[in-house]
């Protein structure tokens, strides 16, 4: 069974804050988002195919991908790992190519539920509303449903 993803995009807040839970232990969860073979295989829709310049998940660490349509259209994204602390907690920057000088900063919780059970709480802040709405319009849901979905099958599919 998906779990589902919950999105929020509260009204007049440069905010967008997303839950996530997945049915596997948090160990898992935060080692599918820290090494890079593995982020290449579920981060983003399927139709991208993911090239990784660079990903070092780690305080002080930096990260720099490109994701590839079937067109060979591309989209590039940069940013800065501020805080990483183990099966926990993550702070990065986010820049996407197609809007450069428009940062965002998003606050990764990783919640142990019991049970081999993870809940994920992401919460990006924007530098403006216009910025906020436009990451909101984006395909991001969409995009994000799809990645997770593909996390879970990465994670049933070998033990990370």
């Amino acid at each position: 069974m998906t779990n589902a993803l919950k999105l929020s995009v509260p009204e007049g807040l440069p905010f967008i804050d997303c839950e996530r839970e997945f049915d596997f232990p948090v160990a898992e969860v935060f080692r599918a988002h820290k090494e890079p073979a593995l982020v290449a295989q579920w981060l983003g829709p399927r139709r991208l195919k993911m090239e990784i310049d660079h990903y070092d998940f780690r305080t002080g660490g930096s990260y720099r991908y490109t994701h590839k349509g079937p067109d060979g259209d591309t989209y590039g994204f940069t940013g800065v790992f501020h805080t990483v602390r183990e099966n926990d907690f993550a702070i990065q920057t986010f820049e996407f190519d197609g809007y450069p000088d428009v940062v965002s900063i998003e606050f990764l919780t990783f919640e142990d539920l019991g049970g081999g059970r993870t809940r994920l709480k992401a919460h990006g802040v924007y530098p403006s509303m216009e910025a906020r709405d436009g990451m909101a319009q984006s395909g991001m849901e969409g995009g994000l449903t799809e990645g997770y979905e593909r996390l879970d099958e990465l994670l049933a599919g070998a033990k990370v």
